[in-house]
Protein backbone atom coordinates (compact mmCIF):
# COMPACT_ATOMS: atom_id res chain seq x y z
CA UNK A 1 0.00 0.00 0.00
CA UNK A 2 1.53 3.49 -1.00
CA UNK A 3 2.22 5.60 1.61
CA UNK A 4 -0.80 8.27 2.14
CA UNK A 5 0.33 11.07 4.43
CA UNK A 6 -1.49 12.45 7.97
CA UNK A 7 -1.71 15.61 9.14
CA UNK A 8 1.19 16.21 11.78
CA UNK A 9 0.47 15.66 15.11
CA UNK A 10 2.55 13.84 17.42
CA UNK A 11 1.75 9.59 17.05
CA UNK A 12 2.61 9.24 21.24
CA UNK A 13 0.09 11.95 22.07
CA UNK A 14 -2.65 10.45 20.10
CA UNK A 15 -1.82 6.95 21.42
CA UNK A 16 -1.58 8.15 25.26
CA UNK A 17 -5.22 9.63 24.68
CA UNK A 18 -6.22 6.88 23.25
CA UNK A 19 -5.21 4.24 26.07
CA UNK A 20 -6.21 6.79 29.11
CA UNK A 21 -9.95 6.60 27.12
CA UNK A 22 -10.04 3.00 26.52
CA UNK A 23 -9.01 2.43 29.59
CA UNK A 24 -11.83 4.09 31.23
CA UNK A 25 -13.90 2.88 28.39
CA UNK A 26 -13.62 -0.33 28.37
CA UNK A 27 -15.84 -1.75 30.92
CA UNK A 28 -18.63 0.14 30.01
CA UNK A 29 -18.29 -0.77 26.32
CA UNK A 30 -18.45 -4.61 27.10
CA UNK A 31 -21.34 -3.70 29.67
CA UNK A 32 -23.34 -1.56 27.35
CA UNK A 33 -22.71 -4.14 24.76
CA UNK A 34 -24.04 -7.24 26.28
CA UNK A 35 -27.37 -5.51 27.74
CA UNK A 36 -27.72 -3.20 24.58
CA UNK A 37 -27.51 -6.88 22.66
CA UNK A 38 -30.21 -8.52 25.17
CA UNK A 39 -32.48 -5.13 24.53
CA UNK A 40 -32.24 -5.22 20.72
CA UNK A 41 -34.02 -8.61 20.42
CA UNK A 42 -36.71 -7.13 22.60
CA UNK A 43 -39.75 -7.96 20.50
CA UNK A 44 -38.57 -11.56 20.12
CA UNK A 45 -37.80 -12.00 24.09
CA UNK A 46 -41.17 -9.60 25.18
CA UNK A 47 -43.20 -12.08 22.86
CA UNK A 48 -41.35 -15.41 24.10
CA UNK A 49 -42.37 -14.08 27.82
CA UNK A 50 -45.86 -13.01 27.05
CA UNK A 51 -46.57 -16.74 25.15
CA UNK A 52 -49.04 -17.82 27.89
CA UNK A 53 -50.82 -14.96 27.27
CA UNK A 54 -50.71 -14.54 23.13
CA UNK A 55 -53.48 -17.21 22.97
CA UNK A 56 -56.18 -17.47 25.23
CA UNK A 57 -58.57 -20.86 25.21
CA UNK A 58 -61.69 -19.12 26.67
CA UNK A 59 -64.92 -18.70 24.66
CA UNK A 60 -67.95 -16.19 25.03
CA UNK A 61 -68.58 -13.05 24.38
CA UNK A 62 -65.90 -10.42 25.60
CA UNK A 63 -66.68 -8.11 28.33
CA UNK A 64 -67.20 -4.62 27.32
CA UNK A 65 -63.74 -2.21 27.77
CA UNK A 66 -65.28 -0.55 30.46
CA UNK A 67 -65.85 -4.40 32.29
CA UNK A 68 -62.20 -5.17 31.42
CA UNK A 69 -60.69 -1.25 33.00
CA UNK A 70 -62.77 -2.03 35.94
CA UNK A 71 -61.51 -5.79 36.56
CA UNK A 72 -57.94 -4.10 36.02
CA UNK A 73 -58.44 -1.07 38.34
CA UNK A 74 -59.79 -3.36 41.02
CA UNK A 75 -56.51 -5.71 41.05
CA UNK A 76 -54.70 -2.59 42.23
CA UNK A 77 -56.90 -1.49 44.94
CA UNK A 78 -56.79 2.28 44.80
CA UNK A 79 -55.20 2.47 41.35
CA UNK A 80 -56.70 4.60 38.50
CA UNK A 81 -56.70 3.46 34.09
CA UNK A 82 -53.47 5.15 33.03
CA UNK A 83 -53.19 3.21 29.12
CA UNK A 84 -55.34 0.40 27.49
CA UNK A 85 -53.66 -1.27 24.77
CA UNK A 86 -55.92 -2.08 22.04
CA UNK A 87 -55.39 -6.20 21.13
CA UNK A 88 -53.56 -7.37 18.36
CA UNK A 89 -55.60 -10.45 18.52
CA UNK A 90 -58.99 -11.64 19.65
CA UNK A 91 -57.65 -14.56 21.82
CA UNK A 92 -54.86 -12.36 23.52
CA UNK A 93 -55.37 -11.05 26.67
CA UNK A 94 -55.75 -7.59 27.15
CA UNK A 95 -53.21 -5.35 28.77
CA UNK A 96 -54.37 -2.61 31.00
CA UNK A 97 -51.70 0.20 32.61
CA UNK A 98 -52.99 1.40 35.67
CA UNK A 99 -51.19 4.05 38.11
CA UNK A 100 -51.25 4.23 41.94
CA UNK A 101 -48.62 5.87 43.78
CA UNK A 102 -46.75 7.69 40.95
CA UNK A 103 -46.06 3.71 39.65
CA UNK A 104 -47.46 2.01 36.59
CA UNK A 105 -48.83 -1.71 36.63
CA UNK A 106 -49.60 -4.02 33.55
CA UNK A 107 -52.56 -5.86 34.44
CA UNK A 108 -53.26 -8.68 31.90
CA UNK A 109 -56.66 -9.96 31.76
CA UNK A 110 -58.83 -12.49 29.78
CA UNK A 111 -61.32 -10.13 28.13
CA UNK A 112 -64.34 -12.95 28.23
CA UNK A 113 -64.22 -14.47 31.63
CA UNK A 114 -61.95 -11.10 33.16
CA UNK A 115 -60.10 -13.53 35.07
CA UNK A 116 -56.68 -11.34 36.41
CA UNK A 117 -53.79 -13.61 34.60
CA UNK A 118 -50.57 -11.41 35.67
CA UNK A 119 -50.36 -8.52 37.49
CA UNK A 120 -46.08 -6.83 37.38
CA UNK A 121 -44.68 -3.65 37.98
CA UNK A 122 -43.96 -1.93 34.46
CA UNK A 123 -40.88 -0.87 35.96
CA UNK A 124 -40.04 -4.70 37.44
CA UNK A 125 -40.67 -6.02 33.59
CA UNK A 126 -37.32 -7.63 32.56
CA UNK A 127 -36.59 -5.76 29.90
CA UNK A 128 -37.70 -2.54 31.38
CA UNK A 129 -34.95 -3.23 34.10
CA UNK A 130 -32.53 -4.19 31.01
CA UNK A 131 -33.23 -0.89 29.87
CA UNK A 132 -32.62 0.86 33.22
CA UNK A 133 -28.87 -1.43 33.57
CA UNK A 134 -28.26 -0.38 30.13
CA UNK A 135 -28.63 3.49 30.27
CA UNK A 136 -28.20 3.92 33.62
CA UNK A 137 -26.51 1.11 35.83
CA UNK A 138 -29.72 1.15 38.22
CA UNK A 139 -27.90 4.55 39.53
CA UNK A 140 -30.82 6.96 38.45
CA UNK A 141 -29.33 10.01 37.13
CA UNK A 142 -25.57 9.40 38.39
CA UNK A 143 -25.68 6.26 36.36
CA UNK A 144 -26.60 8.15 33.53
CA UNK A 145 -24.04 11.26 33.48
CA UNK A 146 -21.28 7.71 33.65
CA UNK A 147 -22.67 6.04 30.79
CA UNK A 148 -22.88 9.84 29.15
CA UNK A 149 -19.15 10.11 29.71
CA UNK A 150 -18.25 7.04 28.70
CA UNK A 151 -19.88 7.23 25.75
CA UNK A 152 -18.52 11.13 25.17
CA UNK A 153 -14.39 9.26 26.08
CA UNK A 154 -15.41 6.16 23.28
CA UNK A 155 -16.04 8.64 20.71
CA UNK A 156 -12.49 9.93 21.62
CA UNK A 157 -11.49 5.86 21.33
CA UNK A 158 -12.97 5.32 18.17
CA UNK A 159 -11.25 8.43 16.56
CA UNK A 160 -7.73 8.57 17.83
CA UNK A 161 -7.83 4.54 17.14
CA UNK A 162 -8.28 5.45 13.23
CA UNK A 163 -5.41 7.99 13.61
CA UNK A 164 -3.57 5.17 15.30
CA UNK A 165 -4.48 2.93 12.95
CA UNK A 166 -3.89 4.89 9.45
CA UNK A 167 -1.61 2.94 7.16
CA UNK A 168 2.06 4.37 7.09
CA UNK A 169 4.28 3.39 4.35
CA UNK A 170 2.89 0.35 4.92
CA UNK A 171 2.29 -2.61 1.69
CA UNK A 172 -0.04 -5.11 1.83
CA UNK A 173 -4.00 -4.99 3.31
CA UNK A 174 -2.93 -7.39 6.23
CA UNK A 175 -3.01 -6.22 9.03
CA UNK A 176 -4.98 -3.44 8.25
CA UNK A 177 -8.35 -4.83 6.77
CA UNK A 178 -7.93 -8.14 7.81
CA UNK A 179 -5.98 -9.81 10.50
CA UNK A 180 -2.74 -11.91 10.01
CA UNK A 181 -4.57 -14.97 11.75
CA UNK A 182 -1.22 -17.13 12.02
CA UNK A 183 0.95 -14.31 13.18
CA UNK A 184 2.16 -15.13 17.19
CA UNK A 185 2.21 -13.02 20.26
CA UNK A 186 1.56 -8.78 19.79
CA UNK A 187 1.00 -9.06 16.26
CA UNK A 188 -1.64 -11.28 16.68
CA UNK A 189 -3.45 -9.23 19.35
CA UNK A 190 -2.61 -5.67 17.53
CA UNK A 191 -4.19 -7.12 13.84
CA UNK A 192 -6.97 -8.26 15.79
CA UNK A 193 -7.28 -5.53 17.58
CA UNK A 194 -6.66 -2.86 14.82
CA UNK A 195 -9.06 -4.50 12.04
CA UNK A 196 -11.53 -5.00 14.43
CA UNK A 197 -11.31 -1.40 15.12
CA UNK A 198 -11.80 0.01 11.59
CA UNK A 199 -14.43 -2.57 10.60
CA UNK A 200 -16.77 -1.52 13.85
CA UNK A 201 -15.74 2.04 13.85
CA UNK A 202 -18.64 3.84 11.72
CA UNK A 203 -21.41 1.75 13.19
CA UNK A 204 -20.19 1.98 17.00
CA UNK A 205 -20.10 6.52 16.20
CA UNK A 206 -23.61 5.85 14.92
CA UNK A 207 -24.65 3.52 17.72
CA UNK A 208 -23.06 5.95 20.76
CA UNK A 209 -24.31 9.80 18.80
CA UNK A 210 -27.97 7.47 18.25
CA UNK A 211 -27.87 7.07 21.89
CA UNK A 212 -27.16 10.54 23.16
CA UNK A 213 -30.56 11.47 23.41
CA UNK A 214 -31.39 9.64 26.59
CA UNK A 215 -28.58 10.41 28.70
CA UNK A 216 -29.26 12.70 31.39
CA UNK A 217 -26.94 15.61 30.26
CA UNK A 218 -26.76 15.31 26.57
CA UNK A 219 -30.47 14.82 26.45
CA UNK A 220 -31.13 17.88 28.93
CA UNK A 221 -28.63 20.23 26.73
CA UNK A 222 -30.56 19.09 23.56
CA UNK A 223 -33.56 20.53 25.20
CA UNK A 224 -31.99 23.69 26.63
CA UNK A 225 -30.66 24.42 23.22
CA UNK A 226 -34.04 23.83 21.38
CA UNK A 227 -35.96 26.21 23.86
CA UNK A 228 -33.35 28.94 23.30
CA UNK A 229 -33.57 28.28 19.54
CA UNK A 230 -37.33 28.18 19.26
CA UNK A 231 -37.23 24.88 17.53
CA UNK A 232 -38.90 22.72 20.65
CA UNK A 233 -42.62 21.61 19.30
CA UNK A 234 -44.58 19.66 21.13
CA UNK A 235 -43.54 16.89 24.19
CA UNK A 236 -40.61 14.60 22.99
CA UNK A 237 -41.41 10.81 23.08
CA UNK A 238 -38.12 9.06 24.33
CA UNK A 239 -37.12 9.29 27.90
CA UNK A 240 -34.14 11.48 29.13
CA UNK A 241 -32.17 10.52 31.96
CA UNK A 242 -34.82 7.56 32.86
CA UNK A 243 -37.47 10.47 33.25
CA UNK A 244 -39.50 12.68 30.83
CA UNK A 245 -38.31 16.00 30.57
CA UNK A 246 -40.21 18.44 32.15
CA UNK A 247 -41.83 19.77 28.92
CA UNK A 248 -43.64 16.23 28.87
CA UNK A 249 -44.65 15.62 32.25
CA UNK A 250 -48.37 18.00 30.80
CA UNK A 251 -48.63 16.06 27.71
CA UNK A 252 -49.83 12.67 26.63
CA UNK A 253 -46.55 10.70 27.64
CA UNK A 254 -46.57 11.55 31.26
CA UNK A 255 -45.83 8.42 33.05
CA UNK A 256 -43.11 7.09 31.40
CA UNK A 257 -41.19 7.91 34.33
CA UNK A 258 -42.97 6.79 37.28
CA UNK A 259 -44.50 10.71 36.96
CA UNK A 260 -48.02 10.13 36.23
CA UNK A 261 -51.33 12.98 36.14
CA UNK A 262 -54.41 11.76 37.78
CA UNK A 263 -57.32 11.17 34.72
CA UNK A 264 -60.78 12.05 34.54
CA UNK A 265 -62.90 9.28 35.60
CA UNK A 266 -64.76 7.34 32.85
CA UNK A 267 -68.26 8.28 31.37
CA UNK A 268 -70.19 4.48 30.41
CA UNK A 269 -69.40 3.95 26.80
CA UNK A 270 -66.69 6.49 25.84
CA UNK A 271 -63.28 3.85 25.60
CA UNK A 272 -65.52 1.71 23.91
CA UNK A 273 -66.08 4.53 21.06
CA UNK A 274 -62.68 5.43 21.02
CA UNK A 275 -61.50 1.91 20.54
CA UNK A 276 -64.21 1.66 17.68
CA UNK A 277 -63.11 4.76 16.02
CA UNK A 278 -59.24 3.86 16.58
CA UNK A 279 -59.59 0.25 14.59
CA UNK A 280 -60.16 1.42 11.25
CA UNK A 281 -57.44 3.90 11.40
CA UNK A 282 -54.31 1.46 10.58
CA UNK A 283 -52.64 3.30 13.88
CA UNK A 284 -49.04 0.92 13.88
CA UNK A 285 -49.36 -1.21 17.26
CA UNK A 286 -49.03 -1.48 20.23
CA UNK A 287 -51.49 1.01 20.24
CA UNK A 288 -52.07 2.95 23.76
CA UNK A 289 -55.65 5.01 24.37
CA UNK A 290 -54.97 7.34 27.23
CA UNK A 291 -57.99 8.80 29.13
CA UNK A 292 -58.79 12.67 29.16
CA UNK A 293 -57.06 14.63 32.24
CA UNK A 294 -59.95 16.19 32.81
CA UNK A 295 -63.65 16.21 31.82
CA UNK A 296 -64.50 16.92 28.70
CA UNK A 297 -60.81 16.73 27.18
CA UNK A 298 -60.22 14.81 24.26
CA UNK A 299 -58.80 10.47 24.66
CA UNK A 300 -55.32 10.59 23.34
CA UNK A 301 -54.55 7.59 21.47
CA UNK A 302 -50.80 7.24 20.86
CA UNK A 303 -48.97 4.62 18.29
CA UNK A 304 -46.03 2.96 20.39
CA UNK A 305 -44.36 1.06 17.94
CA UNK A 306 -40.43 0.68 18.08
CA UNK A 307 -40.00 1.82 14.51
CA UNK A 308 -40.87 5.38 15.51
CA UNK A 309 -41.16 6.69 12.04
CA UNK A 310 -44.60 4.77 12.10
CA UNK A 311 -45.84 6.71 15.34
CA UNK A 312 -49.22 8.43 14.99
CA UNK A 313 -50.57 10.77 17.76
CA UNK A 314 -54.46 11.16 18.32
CA UNK A 315 -57.05 12.94 19.54
CA UNK A 316 -60.49 11.56 19.68
CA UNK A 317 -63.76 13.12 20.94
CA UNK A 318 -65.01 10.14 23.77
CA UNK A 319 -68.29 11.69 23.24
CA UNK A 320 -69.09 11.71 19.32
CA UNK A 321 -65.58 9.38 18.54
CA UNK A 322 -64.53 12.37 16.39
CA UNK A 323 -60.97 12.71 15.18
CA UNK A 324 -59.88 16.09 16.78
CA UNK A 325 -56.05 16.33 15.80
CA UNK A 326 -53.37 13.84 14.26
CA UNK A 327 -50.00 14.10 13.84
CA UNK A 328 -48.03 11.59 12.23
CA UNK A 329 -44.05 11.23 12.75
CA UNK A 330 -44.02 13.00 9.13
CA UNK A 331 -45.50 16.54 10.51
CA UNK A 332 -42.73 16.66 13.93
CA UNK A 333 -39.96 18.70 13.85
CA UNK A 334 -37.25 18.04 11.37
CA UNK A 335 -35.07 17.60 14.65
CA UNK A 336 -37.22 15.17 16.16
CA UNK A 337 -37.18 13.23 13.33
CA UNK A 338 -34.06 12.73 12.74
CA UNK A 339 -33.92 11.67 16.42
CA UNK A 340 -36.45 9.25 15.75
CA UNK A 341 -35.02 7.41 13.22
CA UNK A 342 -31.71 7.50 15.21
CA UNK A 343 -33.65 5.91 17.90
CA UNK A 344 -34.86 3.22 15.83
CA UNK A 345 -31.99 2.63 14.13
CA UNK A 346 -30.12 2.35 18.00
CA UNK A 347 -33.08 -0.18 19.04
CA UNK A 348 -32.77 -2.19 15.99
CA UNK A 349 -36.35 -1.60 14.86
CA UNK A 350 -35.94 0.76 11.77
CA UNK A 351 -35.37 -2.36 9.60
CA UNK A 352 -36.44 -5.23 10.70
CA UNK A 353 -34.02 -8.07 11.89
CA UNK A 354 -30.95 -6.75 9.33
CA UNK A 355 -30.56 -4.08 11.63
CA UNK A 356 -31.10 -6.11 15.19
CA UNK A 357 -28.51 -8.31 13.18
CA UNK A 358 -26.06 -5.20 12.32
CA UNK A 359 -26.33 -4.19 15.65
CA UNK A 360 -25.75 -7.35 17.16
CA UNK A 361 -22.73 -7.58 14.86
CA UNK A 362 -21.06 -4.27 16.18
CA UNK A 363 -21.88 -4.69 20.33
CA UNK A 364 -20.09 -8.06 19.47
CA UNK A 365 -17.08 -6.44 17.75
CA UNK A 366 -16.87 -3.90 20.21
CA UNK A 367 -16.43 -6.58 22.77
CA UNK A 368 -13.82 -7.91 21.23
CA UNK A 369 -12.08 -4.56 20.57
CA UNK A 370 -12.50 -3.68 24.30
CA UNK A 371 -11.14 -7.35 25.29
CA UNK A 372 -7.95 -7.54 22.84
CA UNK A 373 -6.95 -4.00 23.82
CA UNK A 374 -6.90 -5.00 27.44
CA UNK A 375 -4.87 -7.81 26.52
CA UNK A 376 -2.17 -5.91 24.15
CA UNK A 377 -2.12 -3.02 27.73
CA UNK A 378 -1.48 -6.62 29.84
CA UNK A 379 1.31 -7.94 27.52
CA UNK A 380 2.85 -4.79 27.26
CA UNK A 381 2.75 -3.33 30.52
CA UNK A 382 5.84 -3.65 32.30
CA UNK A 383 6.50 -0.90 35.23
CA UNK A 384 3.51 1.80 36.46
CA UNK A 385 -0.12 1.84 34.44
CA UNK A 386 1.54 0.92 31.37
CA UNK A 387 0.83 4.22 29.78
CA UNK A 388 2.93 5.58 27.07
CA UNK A 389 5.49 7.96 27.73
CA UNK A 390 3.72 12.01 28.04
CA UNK A 391 5.75 14.25 25.44
CA UNK A 392 7.56 16.79 27.98
CA UNK A 393 5.77 19.22 25.83
CA UNK A 394 2.38 18.38 23.48
CA UNK A 395 2.16 19.70 20.12
CA UNK A 396 -1.14 20.91 19.30
CA UNK A 397 -1.99 22.41 15.70
CA UNK A 398 -4.64 24.85 14.94
CA UNK A 399 -7.00 22.53 13.44
CA UNK A 400 -6.71 19.74 16.20
CA UNK A 401 -7.77 22.80 18.98
CA UNK A 402 -10.75 23.40 16.96
CA UNK A 403 -11.49 20.11 16.48
CA UNK A 404 -11.55 19.54 20.52
CA UNK A 405 -13.38 22.60 21.18
CA UNK A 406 -15.96 21.13 18.31
CA UNK A 407 -16.78 18.08 20.25
CA UNK A 408 -16.62 19.99 23.79
CA UNK A 409 -19.52 22.16 22.15
CA UNK A 410 -20.85 19.02 21.13
CA UNK A 411 -20.33 16.74 24.21
CA UNK A 412 -20.44 19.20 26.84
CA UNK A 413 -19.23 16.23 29.33
CA UNK A 414 -16.42 15.43 27.08
CA UNK A 415 -15.15 19.01 27.57
CA UNK A 416 -15.96 19.36 31.29
CA UNK A 417 -14.20 15.70 32.03
CA UNK A 418 -11.35 16.88 29.59
CA UNK A 419 -10.59 20.05 31.56
CA UNK A 420 -10.78 17.71 34.90
CA UNK A 421 -8.77 15.42 32.87
CA UNK A 422 -5.74 18.12 32.15
CA UNK A 423 -5.81 19.37 35.21
CA UNK A 424 -5.57 16.60 37.39
CA UNK A 425 -2.36 15.81 35.18
CA UNK A 426 -0.50 18.86 35.56
CA UNK A 427 -1.35 18.81 39.60
CA UNK A 428 0.59 15.05 39.00
CA UNK A 429 3.10 16.36 37.19
CA UNK A 430 4.00 18.72 39.54
CA UNK A 431 3.84 18.36 42.83
CA UNK A 432 3.12 14.23 42.95
CA UNK A 433 6.28 12.40 41.33
CA UNK A 434 5.89 8.87 42.27
CA UNK A 435 2.21 8.68 41.35
CA UNK A 436 3.31 10.82 38.22
CA UNK A 437 5.93 8.65 37.39
CA UNK A 438 3.10 5.53 37.34
CA UNK A 439 0.86 7.14 35.54
CA UNK A 440 4.29 7.78 32.81
CA UNK A 441 3.63 11.43 32.69
CA UNK A 442 7.80 11.43 34.19
CA UNK A 443 10.60 8.95 32.86
CA UNK A 444 10.90 6.04 35.32
CA UNK A 445 14.73 6.39 36.59
CA UNK A 446 16.95 3.21 35.19
CA UNK A 447 19.98 1.73 37.05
Amino acid sequence: MAHIPMPSLRYGTVWRWHFYAGLFCVPFVIWLALTGTIYLWRPQIEAWLDRPYAHLTTTGPRASAEAQVAAAVSAVPGATLHKYVVPQRDDAAVQILVTRDHADTRVYLDPRSLAVLKVVTEERRPLRMVFHLHGELLAGAIGSYLVEIAACWAIVMLLTGLYLWWPRGRSGLAGVLYPRLRANGRPFWRDLHAVAGIWVSLFALGLILTGLPWAKGWGSYLGEVRHLTGTTRGPVDWSIGGKPPADAMSGDHAGHGGMTMASAPMRAGELARVIATTRPLSIAPPVLISPPVRAGAPWSVASDAADRPLRSDLKIDGATGTVRSRVDFAERHWIDRVIGYGVAAHEGALFGIANQLLGTATALLLVLLAVSGVVMWWRRRRVGLGAPAAPPRPAFGAGLVIAIVALALYLPMFGLTLIAVVAAEAIVRRGMPGAARWLGLRPIATA
